[in-house]
């Protein structure tokens, strides 16, 4: 239940919100935000005055303003608008609540020493905003940011001007709640008893959670890439390098950290560092070399980075459809089944993003990378610490994988089935047999400057396996497409 027209002037009178001081901002949540508002004289209280708390909230089916007795959940770290409101308006004084004609727009005009501020308050079930803006209706900012409409900082925002003569007001009338006294009362009480059938407020919170959690971590993870990138696109400097230091060979000496010399990519001399510990003939292939992985290593960043803003517009988009979802009941299958943007724990065997052979071994995922392409993809991507990672002892070959089952430990059979398919694809496959290595995902290393895929093994345990036809001809038959 909505707010009508009347009910918010009933609301503002029996407030009585002019000549008050507000004095602080908590938001609970996204759509909900509460202004603790001291005034003097205040009937119910002494001269020295009372302080009452204002709550606004904009959650679809259940706007409303009015005077809450409840204390306000905090939330787990400060939102954005509440901090907002703290550094440009608590402190400053209510010289204006009214509501503009019958549109349900509250009007606060605020002033804070030589500062005015005009707090806009509009409590339409499905556009709900709070915006403040300065005396022009320039926007300084909104409770939630909509560019299209101009509601967001540098807009502007004066619905007076669109408003009518307000002669030919709807007819509403205050409705009859249950219980005594005031009605901000009956309405703190009535949303008290009914909040959960009636907003989304919680609901929507924690998708909102969830899914900022994962996209800080991919925010933070798409930041290193970034910076890896801006380190990989100066290659073309190491291979500049290497040019100058083979035009001035004859100058340089055995033991030598330096070389000084013309610059002729550019205008002036050059400082190029060398290493003492090689001969001279050696100084320009290191810095081939380093070209050479730098220009690898930038298209592997690249192309990890494009996967990343792929992942964090995915769950972008998820959060927009669970934020536009006013059904609660829907709303909540949706988080519990992921629908927040979480990762389920076990990755489904129908992912055909997933690079490599995938095979469904009873209840568990085994996976296949071919080359090392796929090897490095699978352990950037595909797999977590808690994977079983396999592979040959003493023969180049494919990284097998067996996807961790929450509270499962891995049975001999599928420690079976995956060693028989990292002795068959590697060279190893014609001896018929081989030792492999096993061991968690969590205790892979990458090799520092080792060609792509490759991984040191710690904690690795040694299996020995024999290549049973019967149960290679039994995967095959498992095997996901």
């Amino acid at each position: 239940m909505s707010l009508n027209w009347k009910e918010i002037d009933l609301v503002l009178d029996e407030l009585d919100l002019v000549g008050c001081q507000i004095q602080g901002a908590a938001q609970s949540t996204f759509d909900v935000i509460g202004l603790r508002i001291y005034k003097r004289g205040c009937a119910r209280t002494d001269s020295k005055g009372a302080t009452m708390q204002i709550l606004v909230a904009l959650t679809p089916g259940a706007c409303r303003l009015h005077e809450t007795f409840k204390a306000l959940p905090k939330s787990e770290k400060p939102l954005r608008f509440a901090q907002f409101l703290n550094s440009r308006v608590v402190n400053g004084r209510i010289e204006e609540a009214v509501q503009l004609g019958d549109d349900r727009i509250v009007r606060l005009a605020v002033r804070r020493g030589e500062n005015r501020f005009r707090l806009y308050i509009r409590l339409w079930s499905n556009a709900a905003n709070f915006i403040v803006t300065d005396e022009t209706g320039a926007v300084l900012d909104a409770m939630r940011r909509l560019p299209k409409k101009g509601e967001t900082s540098g807009g502007r925002y004066a619905p007076e001007e669109s408003l009518g003569s307000g002669a030919g007001k709807r007819g509403f009338e205050v409705r009859e709640l249950p219980g005594d006294g005031s009605f901000n009362s009956k309405i703190d009480s009535y949303y008290a008893e009914h909040g959960n059938a009636l907003s989304l407020e919680a609901l929507r919170e924690q998708a909102r959670r969830d899914c900022e959690g994962s996209m800080g971590r991919l925010r933070a993870a798409l930041e290193r890439l970034r910076a890896k990138e801006r380190d990989f696109a100066d290659a073309d400097r190491l291979r500049e390098y290497g040019d100058i230091i083979l035009a001035n060979l004859a100058g340089v000496n055995p033991g030598d950290s330096w070389l000084e010399a013309d610059n002729f990519f550019a205008q002036g001399r050059i400082r190029i560092k060398l290493d003492p510990d090689q001969p001279p003939s050696a100084q320009a292939e290191l810095y081939y070399g380093r070209y050479g992985k730098a220009k690898k290593g930038l298209a592997d960043v690249r192309r990890e980075i494009d996967s990343g803003e792929r992942g964090l517009a995915d769950i972008e988009r998820k959060l927009a459809l669970l934020m536009a979802e006013d059904n609660p009941l829907v709303l909540a299958k949706l988080l519990r089944g992921g629908g927040a943007g979480k990762r389920p724990a076990q990755v489904s065997a129908k992912d055909k993003k997933r690079p490599g052979l995938t095979f469904k071994c009873g209840d568990w995922l085994v996976i296949v990378g071919r080359d090392a392409d796929e090897n490095d993809a699978l352990l950037r991507r595909h797999v977590k610490g808690g994977d079983l990672w396999l592979h040959a002892r003493d023969f180049p070959g494919s990284y097998v994988f067996v996807k961790q089952r929450p509270g499962k430990t891995f049975p001999l059979e599928i420690l079976l089935d995956a060693g028989n398919l990292a002795i068959f694809y590697s060279k190893g496959r014609n001896n018929a047999e081989g030792d492999l290595f096993y061991t968690p995902v969590k205790y892979l290393r990458r090799a520092k400057n080792g060609p792509k895929g490759l991984v040191i093994p710690t904690q690795e345990k040694n299996l020995h396996i024999k290549l049973d036809e019967d149960r290679l001809r039994k995967l095959e038959t498992c095997r996901v497409e």
